[in-house]
């Protein structure tokens, strides 16, 4: 999946190439809005990728349970943040609620990795 998201953060950069002239002439709160979000695709990609690479799955108990949690909120992330990029920076405005939940669905399902590895790293 991370591979995957990977290519579309390859896509999205062409994307704006091709549509938006690489954001020539366009002006800077939309710039900065499709670079950043183009950037936290980048983000949700690299970690789920790290994770498919790394991940030792608990075999049961709460630490499984956690493990399944974060990584289903790290695999669905990039889908909001797909939606932030395509919408967000056309809509004008500060409204970006899209990425914002993106970036804080990463932030959890990382932490709750974390949660379940700390204790057994520690012992």
């Amino acid at each position: 999946m991370g591979l995957l998201m990977l290519v579309v953060f390859v896509l999205t950069g062409q994307y704006m190439d091709k549509f938006h002239e690489h954001l020539r002439n366009t002006p800077d709160a939309t710039r900065l809005l499709f670079r950043s979000r183009h950037i936290y695709f980048l983000l949700a990609s690299l970690i789920n990728i790290l994770l498919g690479v790394y991940l030792a799955r608990h075999p049961a108990g709460w630490r499984k349970w956690l493990q399944t949690i974060g990584s289903t909120l790290l695999l669905g992330a990039p889908a909001l943040l797909l939606y932030a990029f395509f919408t967000e920076p056309l809509r004008g405005g500060w409204e970006l609620v899209a990425s914002r939940y993106g970036i804080f669905i990463l932030l959890a399902g990382t932490l709750l990795h974390l949660i379940s590895a700390v204790r057994q790293r520690a012992g």
